[in-house]
């Protein structure tokens, strides 16, 4: 029997009905509460969305699991905002990968990009094959920009790469700042078909405005208990394809009083259109467009989606 169905036979053998249960939408997120310990969660779960971004690049491995890393790291964090636009996660630096780039939209449309040396990398990998982030991005920064639009201000928060990995700086971010206080456990692996996976849950404190009544328990206590229970989580929990989210939650905190809201799904959008382009080709001058022209025709790739494009320059105005 497989691990999605359930048998029912009540009391008779002869009757016996197999019921289905349908897997997890393949990728989304699902905001949660633990209302006994007032703190607020996410758990995403990213699937063929993963491959969508990554498949049309030729990445080394190492790159695209870091490019796997990106996009999951920005969907959790977009995740945690109420905003109308686009949420941007960017790492940048010197050396073998120089820049990873993934934004989200509030409508959950993602992508992602890398910029990497492949002989830089194929050096340091000889010579230690599990690098860390500061290794792989030399002096760099992570970045994380909300943007609503022209008429909007920009939020940014930017903090040096730290520690072994992404997640690591995300850490980093959180405690150096001022924000919630914020735990993360994230598993990015591809799994035995060689179709990359991804999994996060987000633990934060409620803000104040919304607090739910309290236990007799103080909250410092609630969210050490609640750290403790997510490091429990393990990779394989996370990257389960047959694992339900609700399931996996009630594992990992059902005495907390576990509630969850209605899922988000997210695909893999990218905004790359022949007029945005042809427009950013319009404001080069006119000896770079000259420059720029090959047999007759300017060419530009989407460095997301790594869609071609060709224009005749006497089109661009």
């Amino acid at each position: 029997m497989s691990d999605d169905t359930i048998q029912n036979s009540e009391n008779n053998a002869d009757s016996a009905e197999i019921i289905s249960f349908p897997l997890p939408d393949d990728s989304r997120y699902l905001t949660f509460d633990l209302e006994r310990a007032n703190l607020r969660g996410r758990i995403i779960r990213l699937g063929s969305v993963l491959n969508q971004i990554i498949d049309p690049h030729p990445y080394p491995e190492k790159v695209a699991k870091l490019v796997a890393e990106t996009v999951t790291l920005s969907v959790l964090l977009s995740s945690m905002l109420k905003f109308e636009g686009v949420f941007i996660l960017q790492a940048q630096g010197e050396g073998p990968v120089f820049r990873l780039v993934s934004d989200v939209t509030s409508a959950g449309d993602a992508r992602g990009t890398a910029g990497f040396d492949k002989e830089e990398l194929e050096k340091l990998l000889k010579d230690n094959p599990e690098p860390s982030i500061g290794e792989l991005i030399k002096n760099g920064y992570l970045a994380f920009t909300v943007d609503q639009g022209e008429h909007m201000d920009r939020y940014q928060g930017i903090v040096e790469l730290k520690g072994q990995n992404l997640e690591d700086s995300i850490h980093h971010y959180f405690d150096q700042s001022e924000q919630i206080g914020t735990a993360i456990k994230m598993a990015v692996e591809k799994d035995e078909d060689g179709k990359w996976r991804g999994g996060a849950v987000m633990l934060q404190h409620i803000p104040e405005n919304e607090m739910i009544p309290q236990d007799h328990k103080p909250v410092h206590e609630n969210w050490n208990r609640a750290r403790i229970l997510l490091e429990t989580c393990t990779k394989e929990e996370l990257l389960d394809p047959k694992l339900h989210d609700e399931t996996l939650l009630y594992r990992l905190f059902h005495e907390e009083g576990v509630r969850v809201f209605t899922p988000q799904p997210i695909q893999k959008g990218c905004r790359c259109t022949p007029e945005k382009l042809q427009s950013i080709l319009a404001l080069l001058s006119e000896d770079d467009r000259e420059h720029a022209t090959v047999n007759g025709e300017i060419a530009m790739t989407c460095e997301f989606c790594n869609k071609d494009f060709k224009f005749d320059p006497k089109d661009i105005e």
